[in-house]
């Protein structure tokens, strides 16, 4: 099975740091405004926050992993809750490759399949490079359009 690439822990460590930041600006204007609370307290949950996040990112870089199969798309990811998904090609409907602003600064993309039907209609890979998005793209709809051909009545 293909891994992420390494920089994507770099985008979810910065998102998780943004939110450790979003908690300790709510931490501090609780205790301005409702209850005090030693600033060393405040100090302990934001770090054990910083630490938590960074140690979940560790942990779901190492299970995120996606394999092209003969005739699905295969997924897993999850650390709470792992999630095993099987994206079968003739679902397939369109694939897409995204390129956020961070992930253009770290060199990183993401493809999207978008599948038929409502639940899950969509599926995500990031921490991609652009190269092997592009690539991952072409042999989906590919193999989406040869499994079309084959189901057909």
């Amino acid at each position: 099975m293909e891994s992420l690439h390494p920089r994507i822990r770099l985008l979810w460590i910065a998102r998780g740091a943004l939110a450790v930041v979003v908690l300790a600006i709510a931490l501090a204007a609780l205790n301005q405004w409702v209850v005090t609370v030693p600033p060393a307290a405040i100090g302990v949950v934001v770090a054990l926050a910083l630490v938590l996040g960074i140690g979940y990112v560790v942990r779901l870089y190492q299970v995120w992993r996606f394999e092209l199969q003969d005739d699905a798309l295969y997924l897993e990811r999850g650390v709470v809750t792992f999630v095993e998904t099987a994206v079968p090609f003739v679902r397939v409907q369109h694939v897409d490759t995204q390129f956020g602003p961070i992930e253009r600064v770290l060199g990183l993309s993401s493809v999207v399949v978008y599948t038929a039907g409502s639940r899950n209609a969509d599926v995500r890979i990031p921490g991609l490079t652009p190269d092997r998005a592009r690539s991952l793209q072409d042999t989906l709809r590919e193999l989406a359009v040869e499994s079309e051909a084959e189901d057909a009545v």
